[in-house]
């Protein structure tokens, strides 16, 4: 009897809506996923958090969690419970029942990835939900405005909301230790998948850890960019699809990519956006990945698997 293939490895790195998106499109095609979460939300219920606590914001990391939960009446229902917020006149006001749940595990175990594990069986998450550091990271971004003139802006919900052109990003603290285990999946990886996203605030602040930096770079994984459908209001404000390349050749010249996933619809210069992706390393994969029915901002996550399930072979 042939043994049985063993899953493909994968790992997603990103936050918030996107990274929720790529899962739940990935949970179908294997067994073995790791989601690494940016960590330097400073908005809302993660926000209040973290000044309260010495904790990473668990925002995002509870967004990826809930993504990873299954379809059964078990995943569905605790996906829900992770996401509710309470409204009420009181201190609990816009908290995130998840986030109250994941500080609490954290508080208990001692440990943020123990946490998050607790979490992953309480749930059955079909999948690993990784910070990218144990530590909380600030986000700052140089930013020029239309005079050409520079200024510093600090905080991930002021570099989400500017309306300058963003230059650079860095982190707070300037060289943080990545987490081990997620520099272990990424080393691992047999397919690394970056995006879609806010594209400073969650995709290329992986990049600005050293560690995780390097093992993005060095990995033997194949590195796909799915790309986001519009540019978002604030940080990329009037981005083209091939706009977000020239800013990682730009900002990451050595960094390679394999394939770019991108929608026909939201691409207006084909030719471009290959000319560009080729410099990267890249071949561009078009497929209509839009969900429609949500006025095409949002991927469909049927669309996104079968569109993952062929670039991936």
């Amino acid at each position: 009897m042939a043994d049985t293939p063993r899953p493909l490895k994968v790992v997603a790195l990103g936050g918030g809506h996107g990274l929720a998106a790529t899962l739940r499109a990935l949970r179908p095609i294997t067994d073995d996923l790791t989601a690494v979460v940016c960590v330097s939300d400073d908005g809302g219920s993660s926000g209040r958090l973290r000044q309260q606590f010495p904790v990473v914001p668990p925002g995002d990391l509870r967004m990826a969690l809930a993504a990873l939960c299954r379809d059964d009446e078990w995943g569905a229902t605790w996906a829900r419970i992770l996401q509710h917020r309470f409204s009420s006149s009181g201190d609990l006001n816009g908290h995130a029942m998840g986030n109250l749940l994941i500080t609490a595990l954290w508080q208990e175990t001692g440990d943020v990835v123990e946490g998050l594990e607790w979490v992953g069986r309480l749930l059955g998450a079909q999948g690993r939900v990784l910070p990218v550091s144990l530590e909380p990271l600030e986000i700052f971004a140089q930013v020029q405005d239309a005079n050409g003139v520079m200024r510093l802006v600090e905080g991930q919900v002021q570099v989400a909301t500017t309306t300058d052109e963003i230059v650079s990003i860095g982190l707070n603290p300037k060289d943080p230790n990545a987490c081990p285990q997620a520099l272990q999946a990424v080393e691992a990886a047999d397919v690394v998948v970056l995006g879609p996203g806010s594209w400073f605030t969650s995709v290329l602040t992986h990049f600005q850890v050293p560690q995780m930096s390097q093992a993005l770079h060095e990995t033997q994984g194949k590195r796909v960019l799915v790309l986001n459908l519009n540019a978002q209001a604030g940080e990329t404000s009037g981005y083209s699809p091939e706009h977000y390349l020239e800013v990682l050749a730009r900002q990451y010249p050595d960094f390679r990519l394999d394939w770019v996933i991108a929608d026909p619809g939201h691409v207006q210069d084909e030719t471009a956006l290959r000319r560009v992706s080729a410099t990267v390393g890249a071949k561009v994969f078009l497929a209509p990945v839009a969900d429609f029915a949500e006025f095409s901002d949002k991927h469909d996550i049927k669309a996104l698997t079968s569109a993952f399930s062929s670039v991936f072979l």
